[in-house]
């Protein structure tokens, strides 16, 4: 007798949640269900942590929210019956004696009630990670049956055991392989994978390689949103159990979608198709909008304001912070010195006039003499250096924080990841802000940012002069960028070698730089990690960017 394949009707949750917010993220659950249901889905699956949001951090300390997450959970579980069910990612409390108080779970709920309990098994303590700080890992997860369907379900890092996707092996065993083993039709997998360039792409390979492996189609739901320092960019896929991807969801945008899987293998997706795979700096372009936007909205803020100086970095800043908050919100402020260009003046406020946002105009002469008549006697017998430039970005950053607290626009700071990493940057001045929108964006990929955001607009809403002029701080007479630093393209391979790729200066050296710019550039990374210390959060969209996922001492030689 032939068996005819069982097949699933399941909607891909993809939903920006906010960490902490229980009430918001269960009413967006409930949203969701309510559409699901009405348009025939049999099961509903979440983002890992759908509750908490991802990544709650030390919120998960707190009994009061796991407690009345618990409570959410049951109710989100009479939403079900026999017919229509839901996973949802959550954090229980451990059922076993000894360990870590959580557990980074996933609820199977169907018939009314929570059925099923899955427990995350390997807990990620890499780069942005700390999972073992928080959780104890589970062990083997149950099967599954629903309908006549066996499904198999992981959390995010249980996908990402195969030792051929690492330099080294990080784990020993493959929740993925077990659960395929123990009868699973149908792989599922609640993911919570943090944004950053060409991530995507080895991800997705990674997936289908698994369903291709085992001949299983794979549903993988992915968090989307921005919290803090991380952004997610969506992009859930249903592959099929040849490893092809069937259906694909938008990025950087919410989205529930309904595929229909059998177990002989087979996913079949809406009829519009999958969602388009956009070129890198277009990826680059909707991630910092999407982790600006998300930044500044969940912070409780509705407006931000920034330092314009003509230069690319503050440019391109404003272009994002327009993007995502609406030009309406977005409040420039020229602060020209003794030593600010006409041509730079003339193109901070073209540049504002382009995106329609508040300008304003504050010089800092006054201010800056005044520091000058006070300090000059206590300065006797020096130069005027690096002393003199700074108190002008300092009375710039007071300018900007005082115009945030008055009218409670948020500050934005424009450095980029290569002024970051040199510390070609100035603490207390224009290192103020609340978010580092740029902050690891390397500057020729600013440049990138900037032109494809003229192509958007179909003329150059950024100056072409603003594109084109040597850069500069002018905190002094004809000063250049170049006078303190190799070249940015030379600056920027160098710095993303050191930092992302951890090579060591011989390596680099005989990667084909000159000796002397690349000890002169890791030396000044070396040397500068005090001001990254107390720099503001930056939004990540590389493999390793100064934040979380960068923790190197202070009081130490780095060799």
């Amino acid at each position: 007798m032939i068996q005819t394949p069982s097949s699933l009707r399941i909607a891909l949750a993809q939903i920006n949640f906010k960490v902490g917010d229980l009430d918001r993220n269960v009413a967006r659950i409930r949203d969701e269900v309510e559409r699901a249901r009405a348009a025939g889905a049999e099961l509903l699956v979440t983002s890992e942590l759908a509750l908490t949001g991802y990544p709650p951090r030390d919120l998960l300390h707190r009994d009061e929210l796991i407690d009345a997450q618990l409570k959410t959970l049951e109710a989100l579980a009479t939403l079900t019956d026999d017919d229509f069910g839901m996973i949802v990612g959550y954090a229980d409390r451990n059922p076993r004696q000894g360990g870590r108080r959580l557990v980074n779970a996933a609820a199977f709920c169907v018939g009314g009630r929570v059925k099923e309990r899955i427990f995350k098994q390997l807990l990620p303590e890499y780069d942005v990670f700390d999972e073992a700080r928080y959780f104890e890992p589970g062990g083997e997860s149950p099967i599954l049956s629903f309908k006549g369907v066996r499904l198999g379900v992981s959390i995010c890092e249980d996908a990402w055991a195969p030792v051929e996707h690492w330099e080294q092996p990080r784990y020993k065993g493959d929740p993925v392989a077990a659960l395929v083993a123990n009868g699973a039709q149908v792989l599922i997998n609640i993911s919570a994978s943090p944004f950053a360039r060409g991530k995507r792409a080895m991800r997705e390979a990674m997936l289908c390689e698994h369903a291709a492996r085992h001949k299983r189609p794979l549903i993988f739901v992915n968090q989307v949103g921005a919290t803090d320092e991380l952004i997610f960019e969506g992009a859930s896929v249903a592959i099929d159990a040849e490893g092809r991807i069937a259906h694909r969801l938008s990025d950087f945008s919410s989205a529930c979608e309904i595929v229909e899987v059998n177990t002989s293998g087979e996913v079949v997706g809406p009829q519009e198709g999958s969602g388009s795979v956009r070129d890198a700096i277009g990826e680059l372009r909707a991630a910092l909008v999407l982790g600006t936007r998300d930044y500044v909205r969940k912070s409780g803020f509705q407006q931000v304001l920034l330092g314009l100086s003509g230069g690319i970095d503050s440019a391109v800043t404003a272009v994002i912070a327009a993007d995502a908050l609406g030009p309406e919100n977005v409040h420039a402020v020229a602060m020209p010195s003794r030593y600010s260009s006409r041509h730079s003046r003339d193109d901070a406020r073209t540049l504002a006039n382009n995106l329609g946002i508040e300008f304003d105009e504050i010089g800092i002469e006054q201010p800056y003499t005044s520091f000058l008549d006070v300090l000059t006697p206590h300065f006797k017998g020096k130069d005027f250096d690096v002393t003199e430039e700074n108190l002008q970005a300092r009375i710039r950053g007071v300018y900007l924080m005082g115009l945030s607290n008055k009218f409670g626009k948020l500050v934005l700071s424009c450095g980029n990841k290569s002024e970051l990493a040199v510390g070609y940057s100035t603490l207390y001045g224009d290192m103020c802000g609340a978010l580092a929108v740029i902050g690891d964006v390397p500057k020729m990929q600013v440049y990138a940012l900037a032109e494809e955001y003229n192509r958007l607009a179909g003329y150059e809403v950024v100056p072409r002069s603003i594109i084109e002029k040597a850069p500069s701080a002018e905190l002094r007479p004809d000063q250049r960028d170049e006078d303190s630093l190799p070249p940015y393209p030379v600056l920027d391979a160098i710095v993303d070698r050191y930092v992302e790729d951890r090579q060591g200066i011989a390596q680099i050296i005989e990667a084909g730089f000159e000796r002397r710019d690349v000890e002169r550039v890791v030396g000044l990374i070396q040397r500068n990690e005090y001001k990254r210390w107390q720099a503001p959060p930056v939004l990540k969209v590389t493999a390793k960017a100064f934040g979380s996922g960068w923790r190197y001492p202070l009081a130490a030689s780095h060799g």
